[in-house]
């Protein structure tokens, strides 16, 4: 398995946000789009509508823990942008995976 590369730059998350495909569950909401590097970018995005900083860190785990699970699966060649929603800290990370297996499948990167 390569290494799981993350998005860092607000230009990259932005052209995400501007891209018109998105999935959207109670736990997950998940912005795609393909790139030309053949890998998989990815990076977590959690508001202060979340909660206080103790439930943003626990969804953002949350999230990493069911895409390292998912990782495997996924076609290269795609960023992905997750946004944590307000039941993401609540919930375990099997049920998060589902959403994202869900999400993914819908984009059409499974292999």
């Amino acid at each position: 398995m390569s290494k799981i590369l993350t998005l860092k730059e607000n230009r990259d998350f932005k052209r995400l946000y501007r891209s018109k495909t998105s999935f959207v569950s109670p736990t997950l909401v998940t912005y795609l789009i393909r790139n030309n590097s053949g890998t998989v970018r990815y990076g977590i995005t959690t508001g202060k509508k979340i909660g206080n900083a103790v439930k943003r860190s626990r969804a953002r785990r949350v999230i990493r823990a069911a895409f390292r699970e998912i990782y495997p699966e996924i076609s290269q060649g795609c960023d992905v942008v997750f946004v944590a929603r307000g039941k993401t800290p609540y919930v375990k990370s099997t049920k998060v995976k589902t959403d994202m297996y869900r999400h993914f499948s819908q984009a059409g990167l499974i292999k």
